[in-house]
């Protein structure tokens, strides 16, 4: 599913998979800083086109600089720059973590500088070593800057995980991505703003082939992920199923006999956070009916907590089980991060069942692919 708006003489395309493209009237995908003859625009023409991309603002600390702040500025008639707009536990984000990975390999030596904007959605990601240790985990080897105050991400006028903004040699924004998807419309539009800035500089620009499919993609059909995104802390916990929403406090809960589409029962004790739930209880548990393929849980325990995942009234998840459970169904919650639960085979719909075996884990959410 898709939506087009006609802005400006450019066709915008609205992706169902949370996206959009840069398109001129005809349907064929914009090219980026050129004229009606094709040539490069000089900056002065530029104006009238684009926005001058804001600075980095207040940054909390940075990755992979060696310690040195960076600024955007500082890129300007020298770089081409990519900002990603991530957060570490977002599993839109790490799906694309290889075309980044792969972008920065093949055109880092061709003028390419990706800058990661980390603006956390939980407390726990303002945390640096918590970042680093997931940059390190995810192989990312390009700047990353923390904006734990959402200074950089307002200053975009962002509103969305992930989110790429590319910016020229002039430092002008000329692409613009919301969302997962559209990786070869991307790198098209990294190799047009590189060849105008060899141009430029009167470089020469080496020959490098475009990407497929790099190693590690996991694909997904958006339309047939029918589960949203839920969270279980008082702050939007919208889908609460058995209990007061939107409350702080502790609540004794016993689950339903019925339960509805993607909506979160509990059954024991919680403690209900602004951000997450706390069981209290050994026995404690988790019901959620999914219709999805992937199920992704962001968690974490003061303490290791043990949580037994079945599906469908105690059935083992087999063959279907993600990379965070064991053979015994068996996952172990500790560090703040995301849990891959279920990576099935197929698309379905299930009723995924948690039993957490100690008090102390901290629910944050369910997200699907």
């Amino acid at each position: 599913m898709k939506t087009e708006y006609i802005i400006g003489g450019i066709l915008v395309v609205v992706l169902g998979a949370g996206g959009f493209l840069l398109l001129n009237a005809s349907g064929v995908p914009e090219k980026i800083s050129v004229d009606a003859a094709g040539d490069f625009l000089a900056p002065a023409q530029k104006e009238t086109r684009y926005v001058k991309a804001p600075e980095l603002v207040a940054p909390d600390g940075y990755i992979n600089t060696g310690g040195k702040p960076i600024t955007i500025g500082e890129f300007r008639g020298k770089k081409v720059v990519l900002i990603d707009m991530w957060t570490y536990s977002c599993i839109n984000c790490q799906r694309t973590f290889p075309y980044l990975r792969e972008w920065y390999a093949k055109y880092k030596d061709q003028g390419l500088e990706i800058v990661a904007v980390h603006t956390p959605e939980f407390a726990f990601e303002k945390v640096q070593t918590n970042v680093e240790k997931a940059a390190k985990e995810f192989g990312l080897k390009y700047p990353i800057v923390l904006d734990n105050e959402y200074m950089t991400w307002n200053a975009f006028g962002n509103q969305y995980w992930p989110r790429k903004y590319l910016i020229d040699i002039d430092g002008y924004i000329v692409y613009d991505h919301i969302g997962e998807g559209a990786y070869a419309e991307t790198e098209e539009a990294i190799r047009r703003a590189l060849e105008e800035r060899a141009a430029r500089l009167d470089l020469a620009m080496s020959e490098v082939t475009a990407a497929g499919t790099p190693e590690g993609v996991i694909t997904v059909e958006g339309g047939k992920v029918h589960s949203p995104e839920t969270y279980f802390g008082a702050w939007r916990n919208s889908n609460f199923g058995n209990g007061v929403r939107s409350k702080e406090g502790t609540q004794t809960l016993s689950i339903p006999a019925n339960l509805k589409p993607n909506m979160f029962y509990l059954g024991g004790m919680w403690d209900f956070e602004y951000e997450y739930v706390k069981n209290d209880s050994a026995g404690a548990k988790i019901l959620f009916v999914y219709d999805a393929k992937d199920v992704y849980f962001v968690a974490s325990a003061d303490t290791p907590v043990q949580i037994q995942v079945t599906r469908d009234g105690g059935q083992p998840l087999g063959g279907d089980k993600g990379a965070d459970v064991n053979a015994e169904g068996i996952v172990t919650i500790h560090e703040d991060r995301l849990y891959k639960i279920v990576e099935g085979v197929e698309y379905g719909a299930h009723t995924l069942e948690i039993e957490i075996l100690s008090p102390g884990l901290e629910a944050y959410t369910f997200t699907f692919g």
